[in-house]
């Protein structure tokens, strides 16, 4: 990989987060022409009948009796904390997980920084062998084989289930594994094949069982584990749901167009009430060769030039230019589902749940019993989804759960504000009712089995899931990353990263949703879908509109008092605690506000609701991906991806998570509190 390929990048991201990370995970794509180039409106007046926010998100309008919605199927999982109905959580009880927030990391700053009183140790690494004949990681001798017996590079989404009747000391970890950095992996005199070879093998997904003494312990990974899997490039998947079969996914290798090989660009995910994982395939353009010429392709990212990795000189599937191949692209973008608790089962990729660019998928049951999954598409201008199931959950019955994703209604999210367009200065200043908010609608792409857009069959909506939003006229959103709903109200909490292209010429400009133009920050919004999470009528405000107050007096955290925030940027990965905490974790901070990436705790309720406090900070160049917060035993998990990335073979950067002078490797990582007798 030529590094001079990188030099684009440079400048446009201040030269603090690294111009590597920007081509290597997603080509440059936000450097690039943008995909979306719709005239779509934001509806910035208000409408006639907008709801506000103190009066939904306020209140109790639009409350949502949850049943089973955190319930694990009796044959995945045991059964979790029963979900309550909005406004009434559990009292004023706090969580176990108490911290001082800690200052934040400078950019070039190579550590992995917790609170004082809690230690941190890696439960797992690139390159750790898997099975009892897997050999050890040798960083100068890499073989395509062993990486098939080993740990996948980039760990981002992570979930850990525990395993039934084991008292709490056994569990399964999911991880997938997003993208490479060959220039930091391999020898610089490897020859290209090899790499490209063992890069392949290096993405997809990874299954391990994990022990520990006693709750009050970390875990360790089990080598040899009989869950342990590694699902890679070549391995089957199923295709389910409409578009299955359909001519837009067959090819040469594949004319029934229901079995694809591998996942590509694997983000972030979600775990299902009946203990199966979702994993999103987000930005997949990059291993492919196209036409450029094709309305699909160039909405899709798709161009005609060599790819990142050049996998097309590998393998043919990777350019649809050729004969056979020119559908290979439709075959990737979906959501991805796997039980992690059956090792000989083909994971599935659900198209009823759309082609795009997903960052993951996160499921809740409504009060109606239909289970309801949320999703955005992670690029500058694209929109937010969501699917209801057309089958309803049956309590601890897992073959039928199983279905779910299949057949269902998908819907994308048009924001309507409640303040005049010329309050919408740009600049995040507040309107002059106090808040950022107003009422939306979910649109129907499909509905009852059939195509809701014009001029689209329901398999092209399916596929070309982008170009139907378009039509409908959905809402362009800042980088819909992390789309997570809350099992204590029902609510739905939206990260949306970043967008430094709001603004300028020829692109879109601020609306209420997404009020500040070259937005590098983020924010972060909160819905209540009104009536029922089934519903296609929500009320909305943003939580946070992110950045250093020290330096951006426009910052907005919920009306907390700025000077009492820890300061946070790019908002990217959302999980919540056991009372209900939002637990953020970031990616592209060191652009926004020049600190490292970290973990961040928001308090969603009461006096300190919008109060932000940094509970840790990741290595350099490092992002903080896949956090699980289990708050009742005082720990948290985060996935360590891309340390070190700005390095090169022979001048590493980072020496995380080891530090001794060889090279960094993603990890994820346990902190914990120190004591308790944890050995």
């Amino acid at each position: 990989m030529d590094s001079k390929r990188l030099l684009p990048m440079i400048g446009h991201v201040r030269g603090k987060r690294s111009a590597v990370t920007c081509q290597l995970k997603c080509d440059n794509q936000c450097l690039g022409e943008v995909c979306n180039t719709t005239s779509n409106d934001y509806f910035r007046d208000i409408a006639s009948s907008a709801v506000s926010r103190r009066a939904v998100l306020g209140g109790t309008a639009g409350a949502v009796a949850l049943f089973g919605a955190s319930q694990l199927d009796a044959a995945a999982a045991p059964v979790a904390e029963k979900a309550l109905p909005a406004g009434r959580g559990r009292g004023t009880r706090g969580s176990r997980l108490v911290f001082d927030a800690i200052n934040p990391v400078h950019f070039e700053t190579d550590e992995f920084t917790v609170p004082e009183g809690y230690a941190w140790k890696p439960i797992i690494r690139w390159g750790d062998p898997l099975f009892a004949d897997s050999p050890a990681f040798d960083p100068k001798k890499q073989t395509a084989a062993a990486a098939r017996k080993q740990f996948g590079y980039n760990n981002d989404y992570t979930e850990i289930i525990e395993i039934p009747g084991s008292e709490g000391r056994r569990a399964v970890m999911f991880v997938n594994h997003e993208y490479t950095n060959e220039n930091i992996m391999f020898p610089t005199d490897m020859p290209i094949e090899q790499k490209r070879e063992i890069g392949m093998i290096n993405h997809g997904l990874t299954v391990v069982e994990l022990e520990r003494k006693n709750r009050n312990a970390p875990y360790n990974y089990v080598k040899g584990g009989k869950l342990n899997r590694r699902i890679v490039i070549d391995t089957p998947y199923r295709v389910t749901g409409p578009a299955a079969g359909s001519e837009l996914l067959k090819t040469k290798a594949d004319p029934s167009g229901t079995k694809v090989l591998g996942t590509l660009g694997n983000c972030s995910g979600g775990l299902t009430p009946w203990g199966t994982l979702l994993s999103g395939e987000e930005n997949y353009h990059s291993y492919f060769v196209g036409k450029k010429d094709l309305p699909q392709n160039k909405r899709y990212g798709i161009t005609d030039k060599e790819s990142v990795r050049g996998w097309e000189h590998t393998d043919p599937r990777f350019d649809t230019r050729n004969e056979g191949f020119e559908n290979e692209a439709n075959r990737f973008g979906w959501i991805v589902e796997v039980d992690p608790f059956d090792p000989k089962a083909a994971p599935r990729k659900h198209t009823a749940l759309g082609r795009f660019k997903h960052e993951g998928a996160n499921v809740i049951v409504g009060e109606d019993g239909h289970v309801v999954a949320y999703s955005g598409d992670d690029e500058k201008f694209d929109y937010l989804y969501k699917f209801v199931s057309k089958r309803k959950y049956r309590a601890n019955d897992r073959r039928h759960n199983m279905t779910l994703l299949e057949e269902g209604d998908l819907y994308v999210a048009k924001f309507t504000g409640n303040s005049p367009a010329s309050e919408i200065d740009g600049k995040a200043t507040l309107p002059s009712d106090e808040y950022f908010d107003g009422t939306g609608r979910w649109l129907p792409l499909t509905k009852n089995g059939k195509s809701m857009v014009e001029g689209m069959s329901l398999e092209e909506v399916l596929v070309y899931t982008r170009l139907a939003a378009d039509k409908l006229g959905a809402t362009k959103m800042d980088r819909c990353e992390d789309v997570e709903p809350s099992l204590k109200t029902g609510r739905v909490y939206v990260a949306c990263t970043n967008n430094s292209d709001r603004g300028k010429e020829g692109k879109a400009g601020p609306d209420e949703a997404n009020p500040r133009t070259q937005n590098r920050d983020g924010h972060v919004i909160e819905i209540d879908e009104l009536g029922s999470q089934s519903s296609t009528r929500f009320a909305w405000s943003l939580l946070l509109v992110c950045g250093d107050p020290a330096t951006d007096e426009n910052t907005y955290f919920a009306g907390y008092p700025r000077e009492h925030v820890s300061p946070i940027s790019c908002p990217d990965n959302l999980a919540f605690d056991s009372v209900g905490n939002l637990w953020i974790s970031t990616d592209g901070a060191p652009d926004g506000i020049g600190y490292n990436d970290g973990l961040f705790k928001v308090t969603l309720k009461g006096s300190d609701r919008g109060r932000v406090q940094q509970f840790l900070s990741v290595p350099r160049d490092a992002e903080t991906c896949g956090p699980i917060i289990r708050d009742q035993d005082k720990t948290v998990f985060v996935s360590v991806q891309h340390p070190g990335e700005d390095g090169t073979w022979e001048k590493q950067v980072s020496q995380f998570p080891d530090y001794n002078n060889t090279l960094p490797r993603p990890t994820v990582v346990q902190v914990y509190q120190k004591g308790r007798g944890r050995k």
